[in-house]
C-alpha cells in the first residue's frame, strides 16, 4: 500500500524534470591528473615563489656591464668594443639559425593503370567541345525502342535579312528553299517590284513545310516581307502552287513638328521631346551654320519640322528636315526654311532683302607649303625691292592646281612675268589669279567649280623654279590672300519667289507642335 508521498515520488520519477521527487546520484571515482600536468603545476608554483630571487642577480650583473651601448658614441673605447662584440655575437647566432632554402621534395609520381585513368575520366568534368566523354552511362534496356530515323518537325519558321552586297536569290537559297520555289518566288515578286531594288536590311518571314524525304529540301509554305514602306507582299502555298497577295499600305506624309524648351543639352532636350536622331542632327547642323550654340541659353525654345511618313501599320520613317527655328521669350530669334532645288536653308530676312546668301569657303589652290608671303621683297631675278602681290606655294613640277572656289575664267593664257596665267572672277568684285603654270587646263569664259583642276605647276615667266604664284583681287586691287577665308555671293530673287517663300513659311509654322504620332 502506497502513501501519498510514495505516489508523488513514483509520478516524478528519478530522472524527471520537475522540482520534486527523490533522486540519487551515484558516487564518482576520484580522477588522478596526468604526470605532466602535475609537473607543470609544480613548476609554476616554484617559479612564482623563487623567480624574483633567481633573476635579481642576473639583472644586476647585466646592469653593471652595458652589452648594447650606442656604437655611434665613444668609438674605440672598451664600452664600444663590448657593444661591437654583442653585435657580432647576435649576427653569428642569426647566421647559425638561418633556415635552409633547399627545395622541398615533392611526392613521387604515381603510375596510373588503365582502370585508374578510366575512373578519373568518369569523375572529371570535361567541356562539350572536347567530346564530353566523362560520367557514367547506363546501357539501354529492353524498354528502349530503337528508331529507324529521327522524326522531323512538320514546319520550320525562320527570319532572314537581306545583307549589304547580298542578292535576293542567294538569300532564299541560304534559307533552304528549293530551286523550283526560288524561281517561282522571283517570278511572283518581279511583277510587283524588281528583286534588285529591294533595300538591304529588309527582313523576310519564311515558313518551310514538311519534306517527303531527308534528301529533299523543305517546300516553301509562306514568305512575307515589305519591299517598300507602302507595300507588303505575302506568298503562300495554295492548291499545290505558290500564290502572291499584294497589300498596299496607307501612308500619312504629313510633316511632324517638335517644339520644346532647351535644357542643359539641346540635343538631349530635342530627343526627350520625341524628335528622331536624324532630324535632331540635321537641326543642329543647320543652326550651327547661322547661329553660335553659345547664344542658345537654357529656357529658349527649339522648333523643328521634318518630313515624316507613317504607315497604317504603325511604322514611321523620318525624312528631311524642313524647318529649323529658335524661339526666345515667345518671339522667333532664328527661322530657317528649306527652299530651292539645292535644298539649302534660308531665313526670311535674307529673302526679304531680295538676296539669297551663298557662302563659298576658299580652298588651298595646290598641295604645298608657303615659301613667300604677301608684301614688299627683293625680287630673286630682277634684284631690287618690289611689291610681291601674292603668295608662293612650293610644289613639284606638274602638280595639279585647283580653283579656290566657284567662278568664271576671265583670263587663260600668257600674262607677262606671270607666264602661263589663269584668273577667276568669283563675283562681287572678288577674283583669284594663278601664275607660272606649266600647262593651262581651262579656257576663258568657262565656269569652274571649287576644287576643279585649272592647270599644273610649272616655272614659266619670271620664275626661278617650279612653284605656284597665287593672287587675290578685290575691286581690281590685289589683297593678301591670307586675309580672306570666304566669299559671299548674292543672287537676286523675284517677288513671286519671295511670296511663295513666305507662304510656305506660314504653312510650316502653322503645323501643330508635338501632336500624337
Amino acid at each position: 500500500m502506497f502513501t501519498p508521498r510514495d505516489q508523488l515520488i513514483a509520478l516524478a520519477g528519478a530522472g524527471g524534470g520537475s522540482g520534486f521527487g527523490q533522486r540519487t546520484t551515484p558516487p564518482r571515482a576520484p580522477v588522478t591528473p596526468p604526470r605532466w600536468e602535475l609537473l607543470l603545476k609544480n613548476t609554476e608554483l616554484f617559479c612564482s615563489r623563487h623567480w624574483p630571487r633567481l633573476t635579481a642577480p642576473v639583472e644586476r650583473a647585466f646592469a653593471r656591464f652595458d652589452l648594447v651601448p650606442d656604437l655611434a658614441e665613444d668609438l674605440g673605447s672598451a664600452r664600444w668594443f663590448r657593444g661591437f662584440g654583442t653585435m657580432l655575437g647576435l649576427g653569428a647566432a642569426a647566421v647559425l639559425m638561418w633556415p635552409s632554402f633547399a627545395p622541398l621534395q615533392a611526392a613521387p609520381l604515381t603510375m596510373l593503370d588503365d582502370a585508374a585513368q578510366d575512373e578519373f575520366r568518369v569523375q572529371g568534368i570535361r567541356p562539350l567541345a572536347f567530346g564530353a566523354d566523362n560520367g557514367r552511362r547506363m546501357n539501354a534496356t529492353s524498354a528502349v525502342i530503337p528508331l529507324a530515323a529521327a522524326p522531323e518537325r512538320p514546319s520550320i519558321d525562320l527570319t532572314a535579312t537581306l545583307g549589304a552586297g547580298d542578292s535576293f536569290p542567294r538569300m532564299l537559297q541560304r534559307a533552304g528553299l528549293a530551286s523550283t520555289d526560288i524561281v517561282r518566288v522571283l517570278d511572283l515578286v518581279g511583277g510587283q517590284v524588281k528583286p534588285g531594288a529591294i533595300a538591304e536590311g529588309t527582313r523576310f518571314s519564311i515558313r518551310l513545310g514538311a519534306r517527303t524525304s531527308p534528301a529533299q529540301p523543305r517546300p516553301l509554305e509562306q514568305l512575307s516581307f515589305r519591299p517598300r514602306f507602302d507595300l507588303a507582299l505575302d506568298i503562300r502555298r495554295s492548291g499545290g502552287g505558290l500564290a502572291l497577295a499584294s497589300n498596299a499600305i496607307a501612308v500619312d506624309t504629313s510633316p511632324q513638328r517638335i517644339r520644346g524648351i532647351v535644357g542643359a543639352s539641346l540635343y538631349r532636350s530635342a530627343r526627350a521631346a520625341g524628335a528622331p536622331p536624324s532630324a535632331v542632327q540635321d537641326y543642329l547642323r543647320t543652326i550651327d551654320e547661322h547661329m553660335a550654340f553659345e547664344e542658345i541659353a537654357p529656357g529658349d525654345e527649339f522648333d523643328l519640322v521634318y518630313a515624316n511618313r507613317r504607315a497604317g501599320t504603325g511604322e514611321q520613317q523620318a525624312g528631311d528636315l524642313l524647318y529649323a527655328g529658335v524661339v526666345r521669350a515667345g518671339k522667333p530669334v532664328l527661322q530657317l526654311l528649306r527652299w530651292g532645288n539645292d535644298g539649302a536653308f534660308h531665313s526670311p530676312q535674307g529673302m526679304a532683302e531680295g538676296a539669297q546668301e551663298t557662302t563659298g569657303f576658299l580652298g588651298a589652290p595646290v598641295n604645298g607649303r608657303i615659301t613667300s608671303g604677301y608684301g614688299a621683297r627683293r625680287h630673286p631675278i630682277l634684284g631690287y625691292v618690289r611689291m610681291h602681290a601674292g603668295i608662293d606655294f612650293a610644289a613639284g613640277w606638274g602638280a595639279p592646281i585647283y580653283a579656290a572656289t566657284d567662278g568664271r575664267v576671265s583670263i587663260a593664257g600668257w600674262h607677262g612675268g606671270h607666264g602661263n596665267y589663269v584668273r577667276l572672277d568669283h563675283g562681287g568684285g572678288i577674283g583669284t589669279g594663278y601664275g607660272h603654270m606649266s600647262r593651262i587646263a581651262v579656257s576663258a569664259g568657262m565656269t569652274v567649280r571649287r576644287g576643279q583642276v585649272i592647270g599644273y605647276v610649272g616655272s614659266t615667266g619670271l620664275s626661278t623654279g617650279p612653284h605656284l604664284h597665287y593672287e587675290m583681287y578685290r575691286g581690281g586691287q590685289t589683297v593678301n590672300p591670307m586675309s580672306m577665308t570666304s566669299i559671299v555671293q548674292r543672287a537676286a530673287v523675284d517677288p513671286a519667289q519671295l511670296a511663295a517663300f513666305r507662304s510656305k513659311l506660314a504653312q510650316i509654322t502653322a503645323i501643330p507642335a508635338n501632336r500624337s504620332r
